[in-house]
């Protein structure tokens, strides 16, 4: 059955606020990337649990809607219902958004960097493979076709600058045809031939720098002509702005980055890539492992994002990157190890399903899927991630293992690490991979279980606690995501939430009666072992004030497992616009210990908790 793209893109942009709340919209290789002019317009509880949304990261005014691989197409589906150019530099923060300067800065990173990574990571993979070729004998370096195909792979990174100036001035909302000529200028050989030369401008000596390969001078470059535009469009007559306003900002801004900018660039570049290498030479092996272990947790918030630029830089400058991707592989194939292990020991059925394709796609290096399906959805998975990302992740640091592409390692892209001048270099490659994956299943295999009691329950554990039974059939998901944070944050207490197939209410465990609210929808009952349960029908449902709810029992009665408790009207609740997600709370868990079954399609009458 073919995908309704554009039911899912529509319901998306429904909840981002509508088009008039997205300045710019943009994707990586799983993730829409919406910018927001107010994020309190975003439903974030609601698009974490629209079907087909696999997670969703909120970071400075980005909304990131993780899809995975079906990004493009929903992508596609999205640019035919709105232009999405409501003009990012307009936009008014808010104070508390102005406040979080880290959430700013990591933003602006994404905006300029991603869209580079397809480009270089598509130019640095052709050269990667003409390498191996080369290597294997079935390529001539000195042949026409491999000179033609190596200059258009090295293509993106010597043209970075001028890559860099789009982005750029894409994301700050000047003239990209201004910014790309005034910072394209940069690498003319002309100028290039000049510079070498030694040159002096108003008495000032012009630093020789190679601007090919570079990243700040174009980032601090397109930054004064942001400045310059606005204000020389002010005050320049509309009747000559077309030609005067480019003219004035190409003779202050081409001068300037020459003089101050482009040094002070370069020096931000290798002051970076220094700082990484430092860290690498006093952390050693060590520093890639620790990497890969916080990973997981990095790429939930999109933090990882802020490596970026270390790696273009030093790609640029060294022509390798000697820490990040190294983690990067080891914590992918290590998504994927765990995942697989899920897959083999959980007896539910929708978990081993997005489990199987979640491992797959992580060990093909795309891990979003697996990240937010399965890892961040069982804490004990995380641990085996980490596991088999620190193992592998030092093994791959110990042997000084260099990467020569900015892109996602995984099995389809393993020749990212061959080395010309070593060819163990993706040997090792390959062995740090097969560690992450060996050990990352061994360890998940170790410390994962199915979290509901779904197994069997044994009569020990029964004597001392009470099973309690879904008290309908549907689909039983993590009380985290109730959209209504009353619930979700576990203020009444914990438990899970159910979303119903029939209008019907069954007693999950025997007990009594200790309160029907006046208004239908919700009741409690305490267990015979003392256990207090709140069974609320729906969300925000008192308002319906009993309309549509048949309470079959009374305060006081005593009620046996799986006695018809209510009815309610399902088709009626949804039209006058009420979620029907029913939460089954134990209001008094903090007395005592709770294990909840895993989310999935659940009868009435499936254990769903021991008390």
């Amino acid at each position: 059955m073919a995908k309704d793209y554009a039911r899912l893109a529509k319901t998306i942009l429904e909840l981002v606020g509508g088009e008039e709340n997205v300045s710019h919209l943009e994707h990586c290789s799983t993730r829409l990337r919406f910018s927001i002019f107010d994020g309190e317009k975003v439903n974030y509880e609601e698009l974490k649990t629209t079907s087909g949304v696999m997670g969703v990261v909120r970071a400075g005014n980005q909304c990131q809607v993780v899809i995975g691989g079906d990004v493009v197409e929903v992508y596609d589906a999205l640019k035919k219902l709105a232009a999405f150019d409501n003009g990012a530099g307009t936009r008014h923060e808010s104070p508390e958004e102005k406040k979080n300067f880290g959430a700013a800065a990591l933003d602006f990173l994404v905006g300029v960097f991603q869209p580079l990574v397809p480009a270089i990571a598509g130019g640095g993979i052709l050269k990667a493979f003409l390498s191996l070729f080369v290597l294997l004998g079935w390529i001539d370096n000195t042949g026409v076709l491999y000179r033609i195909l190596i200059a258009v792979a090295d293509a993106p990174l010597y043209y970075l600058p001028v890559m860099v100036a789009v982005t750029m001035a894409i994301k700050v909302n000047c003239n990209k045809l201004v910014a790309l000529a005034a910072v394209g200028a940069l690498v003319l050989p002309n100028v290039t031939t000049m510079l070498g030369e030694g040159v002096s401008l108003f008495g000032i000596e012009i630093q020789n720098v190679t601007y090919a390969y570079q990243v700040f001078p174009a980032i601090l470059s397109v930054g004064l002509l942001y400045f310059v535009e606005k204000y020389v469009t002010k005050i320049t007559p509309k009747p000559i702005r077309v030609f005067f306003v480019p003219m004035i900002c190409f003779i202050i801004v081409f001068p300037v980055t020459l003089l101050f900018l482009g040094p002070v660039g370069l020096t931000m570049g290798k002051i970076i890539t220094t700082i990484m290498l430092w860290i690498y030479d006093k952390a050693g092996w060590l520093a890639v492992g620790l990497v890969a272990m916080l990973l997981p947790l990095l790429i939930s918030i999109g933090a990882h994002k802020a490596f970026i630029p270390y790696v273009i830089s030093s790609l640029g400058e060294l022509g390798y990157e000697i820490l990040y991707n190294g983690a990067s592989l080891a914590h992918n194939i290590s998504e994927g190890g765990a995942s697989l292990a899920v897959a083999v020991k959980t007896k539910d059925q929708e978990l081993r399903s997005a489990a199987i394709s979640g491992g797959i796609s992580a060990i093909f290096g795309i891990t979003e899927p697996a990240i937010y399906s399965v890892t961040l959805q069982h804490k004990k998975v995380l641990y085996g991630v980490m596991t088999g990302s620190f193992i592998g992740g030092s093994f791959i640091g110990f042997m000084a293992v260099k990467a020569f592409v900015a892109m996602g390692p995984g099995l389809a892209g393993m020749a990212m690490f061959v080395d010309p001048e070593n060819a163990k270099n993706i040997v090792w490659a390959f062995a740090g991979f097969g560690i992450s994956l060996v050990v990352s299943f061994i360890a998940t295999l170790f410390f994962y279980k199915d979290e509901g009691i779904a197994v069997s329950v044994s009569p020990k554990e029964t004597s001392s606690g009470q099973k309690l039974v879904s008290p309908m059939k549907g689909k039983l998901i993590d009380l985290r995501e109730v959209p209504d944070e009353v619930f979700s944050a576990g203020t009444l207490g914990d438990g899970v939430a159910i979303i119903p197939e029939k209008g019907e209410l069954y007693a999950p465990a025997d007990g009594i009666v200790d309160t029907v609210f006046d208004s239908g929808h919700a009741l409690s009952m305490i267990c015979d072992n003392g256990a207090e349960l709140l069974l609320h029908v729906g969300l925000d449902t008192v308002r319906l004030e009993g309309k549509y709810f048949d309470v079959q029992v009374k305060q006081g009665e005593k009620v046996r497992e799986g006695q018809l408790l209510m009815r309610f009207d399902q088709k009626a609740i949804q039209k006058a616009g009420y979620s029907l997600v029913t939460p089954v709370i134990v209001t008094n868990a903090e007395e005592r210990e709770v294990a909840k079954a895993t989310a999935g399609t659940v009868e009435k009458g499936s254990t769903i908790m021991l008390v």
